[in-house]
């Protein structure tokens, strides 16, 4: 069966804005909810204090930034540089707001959960949304890895948020979506989780909202072509590349932004937007969908 809303583009300066045919009429749309959203901070990367830096500075606007909590799609410090995790956790405890991360390729689980004190797979609910977070990353790999224990417990999630009239956002540093040249071509394989995570989203397809990722500072980067799932990239607080994917057509969208940065969210009624913050700038570009919201 084919779940492909029919779809048409706005385009603006500085902005894309993405309006999927309305799905599903609600009488109970989600109250304004504002969060940010951030990747890739690599502490000690190439073993100098850039990324500190960089880390510091980002933080002190996150302070005052609009949102009442951030979510860090993992790699929080760079190859598992122990040292880095407690000058990470320093300055996010500045911040003043609660830090939800995952973990990603270049923090490997015992570290994380015993430096940030938070367990690599669980959820939180802020309103109506159940946020999902999952340790899909190995150190070995630049793949992602779904196993059956956690797709049982993904699936379970979905039917809890379902008896509680609850949408899901699903956080996982490495994308599920395929992604080939002249993309990066790190994803979760169909072998590694891919195909069963992506029936259960259809199985629960008027609940999952979106897939959120980190990986592949590539600014912010994502699809649409799953139905009604948003699957989004979201840009490294440190650095992210030009890879001139819409140039070369590559499948998806890409938005015209590649400096440092982190992402405000905001989720109201049906509509999500996105915001691309690159850090002591101003905010340059955007990226509104439409939820597939359900009484």
């Amino acid at each position: 069966m084919n779940f492909l809303p029919r779809r048409k583009f706005l385009t603006t300066l500085g902005s894309v804005t993405f309006w999927p045919k309305a799905l599903q009429a609600t009488q109970n749309p989600i109250d304004r909810m504002r969060f940010i959203v951030i990747a890739d901070t690599h502490l000690g990367r190439r073993d100098n204090d850039q990324a500190e830096r960089q880390w510091r500075k980002t933080a002190a606007e996150l302070k005052a930034a609009p949102g009442d909590f951030i979510i860090h799609l993992g790699d929080v410090v760079d190859g598992g540089r122990v040292a880095q995790y407690p000058i990470y956790r320093r300055i996010r405890d500045g911040i003043g707001k609660p830090v939800h991360e995952i973990t990603g390729n270049h923090d490997p689980r015992a570290l994380f959960e015993k430096h940030l004190d938070k367990p690599a797979d669980r959820f939180f609910v802020r309103g109506r949304i159940r946020f999902v977070l999952l340790n899909n990353a190995h150190s070995d790999s630049h793949d992602g890895f779904i196993t059956e224990k956690q797709l049982a417990w993904i699936e379970a999630q979905c039917s809890k948020a379902q008896a509680q009239s609850q949408f899901i956002i699903f956080c996982l540093h490495v994308p599920v979506h395929a992604n080939k040249h002249p993309d990066r071509g790190w994803y979760v394989k169909p072998q590694n989780g891919q195909k069963s995570f992506y029936e259960i989203c259809r199985q629960y397809r008027d609940r999952v909202v979106a897939t959120f990722h980190g990986h592949f500072h590539n600014g912010i980067r994502g699809w649409d072509d799953h139905g009604s799932l948003h699957e989004i990239i979201f840009p490294s607080a440190l650095y992210n590349l030009n890879r001139r994917l819409e140039e070369q057509k590559a499948p998806g969208y890409n938005l015209n932004e590649f400096r440092p940065g982190y992402t405000l969210v905001e989720l109201e009624g049906r509509k999500m937007t996105l915001k691309y913050k690159p850090t002591e700038a101003k905010a340059t570009a955007e990226k509104q969908f439409e939820l597939p919201v359900k009484t």
